[in-house]
């Protein structure tokens, strides 16, 4: 370990980082690339990164119309399980999961990936049957899942209401204690660093207007600072999926909404998981600095608005207070929303489009942070080889057409 004198940390007090190595580049864009990804969010950092690493191509420009990582990724409460309920999306989620257990070792960089469990609560004898049922299908897929009655949970949550006084009763969980947490910002600046340091240009700043098109191929993109060739398109980029798509010239089944959550002042460590309640709608976890992450399901309107509004918050926090009655005096530190971009059926879209060579990865609704390794791993794979990933496969957008719909709203039915 380095150590400094009195005289060597006052000398470097006024240094003020000029010396510093900058964790990525800031470069020129090049006319053209073998492939633009445009969204420099974790998807889209994540999808770069593992089309250099994986796949070998390193002619590749994330464009970013912001700053990386400046959309959802950092705006969302950074819950990561993958005990979804049918077989398509849990072996999606649960790839996601495994590449987020060496994550740090594969970046050489801490995403603070902390594996302390999250608990589905139980509050009627249906949830009891739907926790049954999606534990058994967990099970049989290889997924750790467990079901818990009222005096485990109490015991293994000491915070949570389980008295028979409340109005929600606590009749059991189920919990993964694979699932947990990971920080938002490092999960962005680890990918950017990486794929940098593979040679792809991470261009912010740069917003994408539109798309040019020969022959109806897309051959590159139109940006506020000039045209970019592009032998491929992957499009990342969330709740801006469907205008980008008009732009394109083809439609989505897409709503995009505001998701909102808060976070609360710093107090002592006394929550140690994720604790979410789709009947009483809410869930909350406790970060490292002692603040309470806590959020519910998306705004009933569609909208592009980030600043939330007062009603989802009452709503949110009377049910955090349900829960946990010894919060109530606990003060809220910030709010914000993120907008998140939804399909019929709560599952992505992973595929090809309609206009040859350029492909999507969108409509990850509320589970977009959790899939982000995953996601990039078979988005990457996607573009390299120009056919989906057998995981991506079910993803399709063809089946809105065909009817193959992989809905998952009974294990999505609280945003996280």
């Amino acid at each position: 370990m380095q150590r400094y004198s009195g005289f060597g940390l006052f000398k470097h007090s006024f240094s003020h980082h000029e010396n510093w190595q900058r964790m990525w580049r800031n470069p020129t864009p090049k006319p053209a690339y073998d492939v633009v990804i445009v969204g420099g969010g974790g998807h889209g950092l994540a999808t770069a990164y593992y089309l250099a690493k994986v796949h070998g191509i390193k002619n590749i420009a994330v464009i970013e119309k912001g700053w990386l990582g400046g959309g959802n990724t950092a705006r969302n409460t950074t819950i990561v399980r993958s005990n979804y309920l049918l077989d398509e999306s849990s072996a999606l989620y649960e790839h996601a999961m495994k590449l987020w257990e060496g994550l740090s070792q594969d970046l050489n960089y801490n995403v603070m990936f902390s594996q302390r469990g999250c608990y589905h609560l139980c509050h009627t004898l249906q949830d009891l049957r739907d926790a049954e049922r999606l534990v058994s299908a967990n099970l049989l897929n290889g997924i750790d899942n467990e079901l818990l009655d009222t005096r485990q949970v109490a015991e293994e949550i000491p915070y949570l209401d389980c008295s028979r006084n409340t109005r929600f009763p606590v009749l059991g969980a189920s919990v993964q204690r694979r699932a947990g947490n990971a920080r938002h910002d490092a999960v962005a600046w680890g990918y950017a660093r990486a794929a940098d340091a593979l040679g792809v240009d991470l261009i912010q700043q740069t917003e994408v207007t539109g798309f040019r098109k020969q022959d109806g191929a897309v051959i590159g993109v139109e940006t506020n600072k000039g045209f970019i060739g592009a032998k491929r398109v992957g499009m990342v980029v969330a709740g801006s999926t469907g205008p980008l798509a008009a732009k394109a010239g083809f439609r989505l089944p897409l709503e995009s909404h505001p998701l909102q959550a808060l976070v609360s002042e710093p107090i002592k460590p006394i929550i140690h998981s994720v604790i979410m309640s789709n009947a009483v709608h809410g869930y909350i976890s406790q970060s490292d600095k002692g603040d309470l992450v806590i959020g519910a399901g998306i705004d009933g309107w569609v909208g592009y608005g980030q600043r939330g509004s007062y009603p989802i918050i009452e709503h949110t926090i009377q049910a955090i207070v349900e829960m946990f009655p010894v919060l109530s005096r606990v003060r809220m530190n910030r709010q914000w929303g993120g907008i998140v971009d939804t399909t019929p059926d709560a599952c992505p879209i992973i595929g090809s489009t309609p206009v040859k060579n350029l492909f999507i990865n969108c409509g990850w609704g509320t589970g977009g942070f959790k899939a982000t390794p995953g996601s990039g791993h078979v988005f990457a794979a996607t573009l390299a080889k120009g056919e989906p990933h057998p995981l991506a496969k079910p993803f399709s957008i063809e089946r809105f057409h065909t009817g193959a719909l992989v809905d998952e709203h009974g294990a999505a039915a609280v945003a996280h």
